[in-house]
């Protein structure tokens, strides 16, 4: 974390440039990042707005509590929404801010890896609708993204990895040797993990740069998310599987793709091997029935790079060799599962 971020932030909370604050947090981050947030920023004059923490309330109803209490504290177009809080918080923060009055400007403060490496950059803020993943929202840039790695000392140990699901993703998209997977892996994920953030948000960054508005190249950034996305939706609708946080669906949406890409495009199955290995060191292995998977290759219909009925994957040639909109059978999904489900 750069000391100057916050030296920056402070000249404009402290200005006469925004009529009025607002800090959106949940009642996480209102617990146990505020404090820190408002010692470092030296931000003085604000309103607070809590919402429920979990992806269950990244819906409409908490926005309509956000619409409400920007109007109950007379937000105008000059004011500014503070989202301090993980990928949720931030997705839907963002939302609210860009619809508010046709547009509002945001920071997004990010507290969780999964937030300071992907969910709170590239401009993507949006709602779950009917428990299905980002299905209302709109492409809108913060202002800017402060990251500080002191908000993850407030997490737990499960939360802080969950967050590594996406450093992995975007370690398996890039052809830098000293970024990739193999090269992640032999880092410390708590001792660098400040160089981690910096240099896995960088290549999110770098690729959204290239394609705002995901017509071609940023779709690479939805690897493991076709199936993971639908895993993710499925295990709040279902009663056979737990509910999943974010990284552990897409963990099981990585290893599955990439069985598809080795049996589509010959990724290297000792890459596959030697990734399963690694992720299933760190992320519990999930038990799918054939119910479970059958209803999980439906939902993927609702996945937002589909065309018509065609479902589209990104699948890999090899570690830093993406191809997207590349269409599978029903066949090979199921295989991948059993692929998936032979590491019980």
């Amino acid at each position: 974390m750069k000391l100057d971020q916050y030296s920056l932030l402070k000249e404009k909370l402290n200005s006469d440039k925004y009529s009025s604050i607002f800090i959106l947090v949940d009642d996480n981050t209102d617990k146990f990042c505020l404090d820190i947030f408002k010692e470092k920023s030296g931000v003085k004059r604000f309103n607070k707005i809590i919402i429920k923490s979990g992806e269950e309330n990244k819906n409409i109803e908490s926005c309509l509590l956000i619409w409400d209490k920007l109007n109950e504290f007379n937000a105008d177009r000059k004011s500014l929404l503070i989202n301090l809080g993980g990928g949720v918080l931030t997705d839907i923060g963002g939302f609210c801010a860009s619809t508010y009055l046709r547009g509002i400007s945001f920071i997004n403060i990010p507290t969780t890896l999964l937030g300071m490496v992907d969910a709170a950059h590239g401009g993507k803020t949006g709602i779950d609708f009917k428990l299905l993943k980002n299905q209302i929202g709109v492409f809108k840039d913060p202002l800017e993204v402060v990251l500080d790695s002191e908000y993850l000392k407030t997490l737990s140990k499960d939360e802080f990895i969950n967050g590594y699901a996406e450093v992995f993703k975007h370690s398996l998209l890039t052809d830098n040797p000293d970024l990739d997977f193999n090269s992640l892996i032999k880092k410390d994920f708590y001792k660098d993990v400040d160089f981690i953030i910096s240099k896995y948000s960088e290549i999110k960054n770098e690729v959204v740069k290239s394609d705002k508005f995901e017509s071609n190249n940023r779709k690479i950034l939805n690897l493991g998310h076709t199936i993971g996305h639908a895993i993710e939706s499925y295990s709040f609708m279902s009663n056979s599987i737990n509910e999943l946080k974010h990284g552990e669906a897409i963990i099981v949406g990585l290893i599955t793709e990439l069985y598809i890409s080795h049996k589509q495009l010959s990724f290297p199955l000792s890459d596959l091997e030697n990734i399963k290995t690694e992720l299933l060191k760190h992320y519990k292995v999930i038990s799918f029935s054939d119910n479970d998977v059958n209803q999980i290759y439906d939902l993927m219909i609702f996945d937002k790079k589909n065309e018509g009925s065609r479902i589209n994957f990104v699948l890999l040639e090899a570690i830093g060799r993406p191809v997207v909109d590349k269409e599978i059978n029903r066949e090979l999904f199921i295989d991948s599962f059993k692929y998936y489900n032979n590491s019980l």
